[in-house]
Protein backbone atom coordinates (compact mmCIF):
# COMPACT_ATOMS: atom_id res chain seq x y z
CA UNK A 1 0.00 0.00 0.00
CA UNK A 2 1.25 3.10 -0.82
CA UNK A 3 1.00 6.21 2.47
CA UNK A 4 0.24 9.70 2.25
CA UNK A 5 3.54 10.15 3.31
CA UNK A 6 5.42 8.30 0.43
CA UNK A 7 3.17 10.96 -1.88
CA UNK A 8 4.21 13.47 -0.63
CA UNK A 9 7.66 12.82 -1.26
CA UNK A 10 7.38 12.85 -5.05
CA UNK A 11 6.56 15.31 -6.97
CA UNK A 12 4.05 13.09 -9.07
CA UNK A 13 2.42 10.27 -9.10
CA UNK A 14 2.96 9.63 -12.72
CA UNK A 15 5.49 11.51 -14.94
CA UNK A 16 5.38 10.94 -18.90
CA UNK A 17 8.59 11.90 -20.57
CA UNK A 18 7.84 12.55 -23.93
CA UNK A 19 4.87 14.33 -25.74
CA UNK A 20 4.23 12.45 -29.04
CA UNK A 21 0.78 10.95 -29.66
CA UNK A 22 1.78 8.20 -27.30
CA UNK A 23 2.75 10.33 -24.46
CA UNK A 24 -0.36 12.53 -24.90
CA UNK A 25 -2.32 9.68 -25.10
CA UNK A 26 -1.03 8.48 -22.02
CA UNK A 27 -1.96 11.67 -20.33
CA UNK A 28 -5.24 12.33 -21.50
CA UNK A 29 -6.53 9.22 -20.74
CA UNK A 30 -5.22 9.22 -16.75
CA UNK A 31 -6.36 12.69 -16.74
CA UNK A 32 -9.33 12.85 -14.44
CA UNK A 33 -8.74 9.90 -12.16
CA UNK A 34 -7.04 11.95 -9.22
CA UNK A 35 -3.03 11.65 -9.97
CA UNK A 36 -0.45 13.99 -10.29
CA UNK A 37 0.45 13.77 -13.71
CA UNK A 38 3.78 15.85 -15.20
CA UNK A 39 4.87 15.55 -19.29
CA UNK A 40 8.14 16.27 -19.98
CA UNK A 41 8.61 17.37 -23.87
CA UNK A 42 11.67 18.32 -26.22
CA UNK A 43 9.12 20.53 -27.81
CA UNK A 44 6.63 23.53 -26.78
CA UNK A 45 3.37 22.09 -28.06
CA UNK A 46 1.99 22.79 -31.04
CA UNK A 47 5.51 23.46 -32.45
CA UNK A 48 5.32 22.58 -35.75
CA UNK A 49 8.73 21.25 -35.75
CA UNK A 50 8.14 18.26 -33.56
CA UNK A 51 8.90 15.03 -35.51
CA UNK A 52 5.94 12.98 -33.69
CA UNK A 53 3.41 16.15 -35.44
CA UNK A 54 4.68 15.90 -39.17
CA UNK A 55 2.23 15.53 -41.79
CA UNK A 56 2.91 11.54 -42.20
CA UNK A 57 0.03 9.37 -42.69
CA UNK A 58 -1.04 7.38 -40.24
CA UNK A 59 -3.38 4.09 -40.59
CA UNK A 60 -5.46 3.81 -37.59
CA UNK A 61 -6.72 0.23 -36.51
CA UNK A 62 -10.43 0.32 -35.75
CA UNK A 63 -8.90 -0.80 -32.42
CA UNK A 64 -7.32 2.55 -32.03
CA UNK A 65 -10.54 4.20 -33.39
CA UNK A 66 -11.69 2.44 -30.16
CA UNK A 67 -9.47 3.21 -27.57
CA UNK A 68 -10.13 6.71 -28.53
CA UNK A 69 -13.67 6.74 -28.25
CA UNK A 70 -13.18 5.73 -24.72
CA UNK A 71 -11.16 8.51 -24.45
CA UNK A 72 -13.94 10.56 -25.93
CA UNK A 73 -11.68 11.86 -28.86
CA UNK A 74 -12.97 9.68 -31.87
CA UNK A 75 -15.15 12.17 -32.82
CA UNK A 76 -12.84 15.35 -33.79
CA UNK A 77 -10.35 13.24 -34.98
CA UNK A 78 -12.84 11.61 -36.94
CA UNK A 79 -12.94 14.45 -39.13
CA UNK A 80 -10.06 14.27 -40.78
CA UNK A 81 -9.93 10.28 -40.69
CA UNK A 82 -10.49 8.92 -43.83
CA UNK A 83 -12.00 4.90 -43.87
CA UNK A 84 -10.37 2.29 -44.81
CA UNK A 85 -12.96 -0.07 -46.27
CA UNK A 86 -11.35 -2.87 -48.03
CA UNK A 87 -7.52 -3.99 -47.82
CA UNK A 88 -6.04 -5.77 -51.11
CA UNK A 89 -2.89 -7.59 -50.59
CA UNK A 90 -0.91 -8.86 -53.64
CA UNK A 91 2.79 -9.57 -54.67
CA UNK A 92 3.87 -7.62 -57.65
CA UNK A 93 4.32 -9.94 -60.67
CA UNK A 94 2.85 -12.91 -58.96
CA UNK A 95 -0.36 -14.75 -58.73
CA UNK A 96 -1.06 -14.62 -55.23
CA UNK A 97 -3.25 -11.72 -53.49
CA UNK A 98 -6.01 -11.72 -50.60
CA UNK A 99 -8.39 -9.57 -49.72
CA UNK A 100 -9.96 -7.82 -46.49
CA UNK A 101 -13.54 -6.29 -46.35
CA UNK A 102 -15.04 -4.62 -43.43
CA UNK A 103 -18.43 -5.30 -44.71
CA UNK A 104 -17.04 -9.54 -44.26
CA UNK A 105 -15.77 -8.33 -40.68
CA UNK A 106 -19.02 -6.52 -39.72
CA UNK A 107 -17.25 -3.29 -39.19
CA UNK A 108 -17.89 0.53 -40.33
CA UNK A 109 -14.17 0.36 -41.47
CA UNK A 110 -11.20 -2.03 -40.83
CA UNK A 111 -9.26 1.42 -40.03
CA UNK A 112 -8.29 5.39 -40.49
CA UNK A 113 -5.99 7.24 -42.32
CA UNK A 114 -5.54 10.50 -40.64
CA UNK A 115 -2.20 12.58 -41.06
CA UNK A 116 0.02 12.38 -37.55
CA UNK A 117 -0.06 16.56 -37.89
CA UNK A 118 -4.25 16.15 -37.34
CA UNK A 119 -4.07 13.86 -35.40
CA UNK A 120 -1.62 15.69 -33.10
CA UNK A 121 -3.80 18.58 -33.19
CA UNK A 122 -6.87 16.71 -32.05
CA UNK A 123 -4.43 14.99 -28.66
CA UNK A 124 -2.68 18.65 -28.16
CA UNK A 125 -6.25 20.53 -27.76
CA UNK A 126 -7.57 18.14 -25.38
CA UNK A 127 -4.19 18.22 -23.27
CA UNK A 128 -4.83 21.25 -22.90
CA UNK A 129 -8.07 21.24 -20.93
CA UNK A 130 -6.23 18.26 -18.59
CA UNK A 131 -5.80 20.65 -15.64
CA UNK A 132 -4.41 17.84 -13.49
CA UNK A 133 -1.67 17.50 -16.78
CA UNK A 134 1.30 20.10 -16.17
CA UNK A 135 3.11 19.83 -18.95
CA UNK A 136 7.33 20.78 -18.91
CA UNK A 137 8.08 22.29 -21.96
CA UNK A 138 10.90 22.61 -23.79
CA UNK A 139 12.39 20.58 -21.85
CA UNK A 140 15.02 17.37 -21.59
CA UNK A 141 15.95 14.86 -19.58
CA UNK A 142 19.72 14.62 -19.10
CA UNK A 143 19.65 12.09 -16.39
CA UNK A 144 17.49 9.04 -14.95
CA UNK A 145 17.77 6.99 -12.01
CA UNK A 146 15.47 4.95 -9.73
CA UNK A 147 15.16 3.50 -5.82
CA UNK A 148 12.55 1.79 -4.07
CA UNK A 149 10.85 4.71 -3.17
CA UNK A 150 10.44 6.79 -6.75
CA UNK A 151 11.89 7.17 -9.99
CA UNK A 152 14.27 10.63 -10.61
CA UNK A 153 15.01 12.37 -13.54
CA UNK A 154 17.27 15.30 -13.95
CA UNK A 155 15.82 18.31 -16.44
CA UNK A 156 17.26 20.60 -18.22
CA UNK A 157 14.91 23.94 -19.20
CA UNK A 158 16.42 27.12 -19.98
CA UNK A 159 20.01 25.88 -19.08
CA UNK A 160 19.07 25.66 -16.22
CA UNK A 161 18.75 22.13 -14.80
CA UNK A 162 16.62 20.45 -11.83
CA UNK A 163 15.19 17.10 -10.23
CA UNK A 164 12.05 16.12 -10.42
CA UNK A 165 10.31 12.55 -8.65
CA UNK A 166 7.32 10.30 -9.16
CA UNK A 167 5.91 7.31 -8.18
CA UNK A 168 5.67 6.00 -11.98
CA UNK A 169 8.46 6.80 -14.86
CA UNK A 170 6.97 6.30 -17.84
CA UNK A 171 9.42 6.77 -21.31
CA UNK A 172 7.43 7.27 -24.32
CA UNK A 173 10.49 9.52 -25.77
CA UNK A 174 10.49 7.79 -29.17
CA UNK A 175 12.84 5.25 -30.87
CA UNK A 176 15.73 6.61 -29.58
CA UNK A 177 14.62 6.68 -26.30
CA UNK A 178 16.55 8.62 -23.99
CA UNK A 179 15.57 6.43 -20.88
CA UNK A 180 16.02 3.07 -22.65
CA UNK A 181 19.41 3.65 -23.26
CA UNK A 182 20.70 5.49 -20.00
CA UNK A 183 19.46 2.43 -18.27
CA UNK A 184 21.09 0.22 -20.47
CA UNK A 185 17.66 -2.13 -21.38
CA UNK A 186 18.76 -4.71 -23.64
CA UNK A 187 17.42 -5.11 -26.86
CA UNK A 188 16.84 -6.87 -30.24
CA UNK A 189 17.90 -4.70 -33.12
CA UNK A 190 17.54 -4.91 -36.61
CA UNK A 191 18.17 -2.55 -40.14
CA UNK A 192 16.72 -3.50 -43.13
CA UNK A 193 19.09 -2.03 -45.38
CA UNK A 194 15.94 -0.18 -46.52
CA UNK A 195 14.35 3.35 -46.36
CA UNK A 196 10.50 4.43 -46.82
CA UNK A 197 9.97 7.10 -48.95
CA UNK A 198 6.39 8.83 -47.95
CA UNK A 199 3.88 11.86 -49.74
CA UNK A 200 0.67 11.82 -50.72
CA UNK A 201 -0.28 10.88 -54.44
CA UNK A 202 -3.59 12.06 -56.54
CA UNK A 203 -4.69 9.35 -59.37
CA UNK A 204 -6.75 9.76 -61.77
CA UNK A 205 -9.59 7.22 -60.18
CA UNK A 206 -10.97 7.25 -57.00
CA UNK A 207 -9.61 5.03 -54.38
CA UNK A 208 -13.09 3.98 -53.35
CA UNK A 209 -11.38 3.62 -49.70
CA UNK A 210 -9.78 0.37 -50.12
CA UNK A 211 -5.92 0.23 -49.04
CA UNK A 212 -3.37 -1.58 -51.24
CA UNK A 213 -0.45 -3.52 -49.99
CA UNK A 214 1.92 -4.50 -52.49
CA UNK A 215 4.87 -6.19 -52.32
CA UNK A 216 8.03 -5.51 -54.63
CA UNK A 217 11.70 -7.04 -54.87
CA UNK A 218 12.63 -3.71 -53.24
CA UNK A 219 10.23 -4.01 -50.25
CA UNK A 220 6.23 -3.42 -49.57
CA UNK A 221 4.50 -1.01 -51.42
CA UNK A 222 1.38 0.71 -49.35
CA UNK A 223 -1.13 2.86 -50.66
CA UNK A 224 -3.63 4.11 -48.26
CA UNK A 225 -7.02 6.06 -49.01
CA UNK A 226 -7.06 10.25 -48.07
CA UNK A 227 -9.58 12.69 -48.50
CA UNK A 228 -9.42 14.62 -51.44
CA UNK A 229 -9.21 11.93 -53.45
CA UNK A 230 -5.50 11.32 -52.51
CA UNK A 231 -3.58 8.41 -51.16
CA UNK A 232 -1.20 8.38 -48.87
CA UNK A 233 1.82 6.12 -50.24
CA UNK A 234 4.67 4.75 -47.90
CA UNK A 235 7.39 3.09 -50.63
CA UNK A 236 10.22 1.12 -49.40
CA UNK A 237 13.71 1.21 -51.51
CA UNK A 238 16.65 -0.02 -50.78
CA UNK A 239 18.75 2.12 -48.68
CA UNK A 240 21.12 2.86 -52.19
CA UNK A 241 18.49 3.61 -54.14
CA UNK A 242 17.10 6.59 -51.85
CA UNK A 243 19.09 9.87 -53.29
CA UNK A 244 18.44 8.39 -56.74
CA UNK A 245 14.82 8.23 -55.99
CA UNK A 246 14.33 11.26 -53.84
CA UNK A 247 16.38 13.31 -56.28
CA UNK A 248 13.54 12.70 -59.10
CA UNK A 249 11.71 15.90 -60.10
CA UNK A 250 7.97 15.03 -59.73
CA UNK A 251 6.93 13.93 -63.18
CA UNK A 252 9.72 11.06 -62.78
CA UNK A 253 8.84 10.35 -59.68
CA UNK A 254 5.11 9.51 -60.28
CA UNK A 255 6.56 7.43 -63.30
CA UNK A 256 9.01 5.73 -61.48
CA UNK A 257 5.97 5.05 -58.85
CA UNK A 258 3.50 4.07 -61.64
CA UNK A 259 6.13 1.39 -62.84
CA UNK A 260 6.54 -0.09 -59.17
CA UNK A 261 2.43 0.10 -58.13
CA UNK A 262 0.33 -0.47 -61.83
CA UNK A 263 -2.48 1.28 -63.20
CA UNK A 264 -5.23 -0.44 -60.31
CA UNK A 265 -6.33 3.38 -60.43
CA UNK A 266 -4.92 5.01 -63.44
CA UNK A 267 -2.77 7.16 -63.97
CA UNK A 268 -0.92 9.08 -61.06
CA UNK A 269 -1.62 12.67 -61.63
CA UNK A 270 0.26 14.75 -58.93
CA UNK A 271 2.11 13.83 -55.62
CA UNK A 272 3.09 16.02 -52.73
CA UNK A 273 6.09 16.75 -50.93
CA UNK A 274 8.38 13.47 -50.02
CA UNK A 275 10.45 12.65 -47.13
CA UNK A 276 12.13 9.45 -46.39
CA UNK A 277 13.59 7.73 -43.48
CA UNK A 278 15.79 4.37 -42.78
CA UNK A 279 13.74 0.85 -41.17
CA UNK A 280 14.88 -0.76 -38.25
CA UNK A 281 13.52 -3.36 -36.12
CA UNK A 282 13.87 -2.08 -32.32
CA UNK A 283 12.46 -4.51 -29.65
CA UNK A 284 12.78 -4.47 -25.65
CA UNK A 285 13.57 -7.22 -23.71
CA UNK A 286 11.92 -6.14 -20.98
CA UNK A 287 9.49 -3.01 -20.77
CA UNK A 288 9.68 -2.51 -16.95
CA UNK A 289 12.91 -1.43 -14.51
CA UNK A 290 12.19 -0.23 -11.24
CA UNK A 291 9.34 2.46 -11.36
CA UNK A 292 10.07 2.30 -14.52
CA UNK A 293 7.47 1.48 -17.82
CA UNK A 294 8.66 1.95 -21.36
CA UNK A 295 6.04 1.95 -23.99
CA UNK A 296 5.54 3.20 -27.64
CA UNK A 297 8.26 3.23 -30.37
CA UNK A 298 10.47 3.28 -27.13
CA UNK A 299 9.41 -0.21 -26.64
CA UNK A 300 9.07 -1.23 -30.20
CA UNK A 301 10.11 0.27 -33.62
CA UNK A 302 8.74 -1.94 -36.71
CA UNK A 303 8.81 -2.15 -39.99
CA UNK A 304 6.22 -0.02 -41.69
CA UNK A 305 4.24 -3.07 -43.25
CA UNK A 306 0.66 -3.68 -42.30
CA UNK A 307 0.62 -0.35 -40.76
CA UNK A 308 0.89 -1.83 -37.05
CA UNK A 309 3.71 0.53 -35.79
CA UNK A 310 1.24 3.50 -33.68
CA UNK A 311 -1.42 0.80 -33.35
CA UNK A 312 0.79 -1.20 -31.08
CA UNK A 313 2.20 2.18 -29.04
CA UNK A 314 -1.56 3.16 -28.31
CA UNK A 315 -2.11 -0.18 -27.04
CA UNK A 316 0.46 -0.11 -24.89
CA UNK A 317 -1.59 3.01 -23.15
CA UNK A 318 -4.84 1.60 -22.99
CA UNK A 319 -3.22 -1.69 -20.97
CA UNK A 320 -1.45 0.58 -18.74
CA UNK A 321 -3.80 2.93 -18.16
CA UNK A 322 -5.91 -0.12 -16.93
CA UNK A 323 -3.52 -1.23 -14.76
CA UNK A 324 -2.42 1.94 -13.33
CA UNK A 325 -6.24 3.11 -12.50
CA UNK A 326 -6.56 -0.55 -10.66
CA UNK A 327 -3.85 -0.24 -8.51
CA UNK A 328 -4.83 3.38 -7.83
CA UNK A 329 -8.42 2.47 -7.08
CA UNK A 330 -7.10 -0.13 -4.69
CA UNK A 331 -4.72 2.28 -2.77
CA UNK A 332 -1.72 0.20 -3.77
CA UNK A 333 1.63 2.29 -5.26
CA UNK A 334 1.04 2.41 -8.84
CA UNK A 335 5.10 2.07 -9.37
CA UNK A 336 5.28 -1.27 -7.32
CA UNK A 337 7.20 -3.94 -9.27
CA UNK A 338 3.85 -6.37 -8.90
CA UNK A 339 2.14 -3.67 -10.85
CA UNK A 340 4.66 -2.71 -13.75
CA UNK A 341 4.84 -6.83 -13.83
CA UNK A 342 1.50 -7.08 -14.57
CA UNK A 343 1.42 -4.98 -16.91
CA UNK A 344 4.79 -6.15 -18.82
CA UNK A 345 2.70 -9.88 -19.10
CA UNK A 346 -0.07 -8.23 -20.47
CA UNK A 347 1.79 -6.65 -23.56
CA UNK A 348 4.59 -9.13 -23.77
CA UNK A 349 3.23 -11.66 -25.95
CA UNK A 350 1.43 -9.23 -28.35
CA UNK A 351 4.36 -6.45 -28.67
CA UNK A 352 6.48 -9.91 -29.48
CA UNK A 353 3.97 -11.24 -31.86
CA UNK A 354 3.76 -8.17 -34.02
CA UNK A 355 7.16 -7.92 -34.23
CA UNK A 356 7.82 -11.06 -35.33
CA UNK A 357 5.28 -11.23 -38.17
CA UNK A 358 6.13 -7.83 -39.52
CA UNK A 359 9.61 -8.72 -39.75
CA UNK A 360 9.01 -11.83 -41.22
CA UNK A 361 6.92 -10.38 -43.54
CA UNK A 362 9.03 -8.51 -44.35
CA UNK A 363 11.85 -10.84 -44.91
CA UNK A 364 10.11 -13.48 -46.29
CA UNK A 365 8.37 -11.12 -49.06
CA UNK A 366 11.95 -9.89 -49.96
CA UNK A 367 13.38 -13.41 -50.53
CA UNK A 368 14.21 -13.55 -54.44
CA UNK A 369 14.37 -17.59 -54.83
CA UNK A 370 11.39 -18.51 -56.93
CA UNK A 371 10.68 -21.81 -54.50
CA UNK A 372 9.60 -18.74 -51.50
CA UNK A 373 7.70 -17.02 -54.50
CA UNK A 374 5.54 -19.95 -54.99
CA UNK A 375 5.27 -20.91 -51.32
CA UNK A 376 4.14 -17.21 -50.39
CA UNK A 377 1.86 -16.88 -53.19
CA UNK A 378 0.14 -20.51 -52.36
CA UNK A 379 -0.23 -18.82 -48.45
CA UNK A 380 -1.58 -15.61 -50.14
CA UNK A 381 -4.43 -17.54 -51.96
CA UNK A 382 -5.16 -19.98 -48.81
CA UNK A 383 -6.06 -16.53 -47.08
CA UNK A 384 -7.95 -15.56 -49.49
CA UNK A 385 -10.19 -18.66 -49.79
CA UNK A 386 -10.12 -20.04 -46.45
CA UNK A 387 -12.94 -17.61 -44.32
CA UNK A 388 -11.78 -18.70 -40.78
CA UNK A 389 -8.18 -17.76 -41.68
CA UNK A 390 -9.18 -14.54 -43.40
CA UNK A 391 -11.03 -13.46 -40.19
CA UNK A 392 -8.02 -13.77 -38.28
CA UNK A 393 -5.94 -12.08 -39.61
CA UNK A 394 -8.61 -9.25 -39.97
CA UNK A 395 -8.93 -9.16 -35.95
CA UNK A 396 -4.80 -8.97 -35.66
CA UNK A 397 -5.25 -6.18 -38.73
CA UNK A 398 -7.46 -4.54 -36.68
CA UNK A 399 -6.34 -5.17 -33.12
CA UNK A 400 -9.05 -6.84 -31.43
CA UNK A 401 -7.39 -10.21 -30.59
CA UNK A 402 -6.32 -11.34 -26.96
CA UNK A 403 -7.35 -9.94 -23.59
CA UNK A 404 -9.02 -6.22 -24.18
CA UNK A 405 -8.35 -3.35 -21.53
CA UNK A 406 -11.83 -0.97 -21.30
CA UNK A 407 -10.12 1.53 -23.69
CA UNK A 408 -9.68 -1.12 -26.03
CA UNK A 409 -13.57 -2.11 -25.75
CA UNK A 410 -14.35 1.55 -26.30
CA UNK A 411 -15.18 1.83 -22.44
CA UNK A 412 -14.36 5.35 -20.52
CA UNK A 413 -11.26 4.02 -17.67
CA UNK A 414 -12.12 3.77 -14.31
Amino acid sequence: MSSDADKANCDYDLLIVGGGMVGASLAIALSGQGLRIGLVEAHEPGDPGQPGYDDRAIALAYGSRRIFEGMRLWQEIARDAEPILDIHVSDRGHFGFSHLSSKEEQVPALGYVVTARQLGYSLLGRLRQCDDVEVIAPASVVAVWSDSGAARVQVLRDRQQFELSARLLVAADGGKSFIREQLDVPTHKWQYGQSAIVTNITPQQPHNNVAYERFTDTGPVALLPMSEGRCAVVWTVRDEQVEQVMALDDQAFLAAFQQRFGYRLGRFVRVGKRASYPLSLLRVRESVRERIAIIGNAAHTLHPIAGQGFNLGIRDVAALVEVVLQAHEQGRDIGAAQVLKSYEQWRLAEQRTVALATDGLARLFSNPLKAVQFGRNLGLLAMDLLPGARHRLAKGAMGLLGRLPRLGRGMAPE
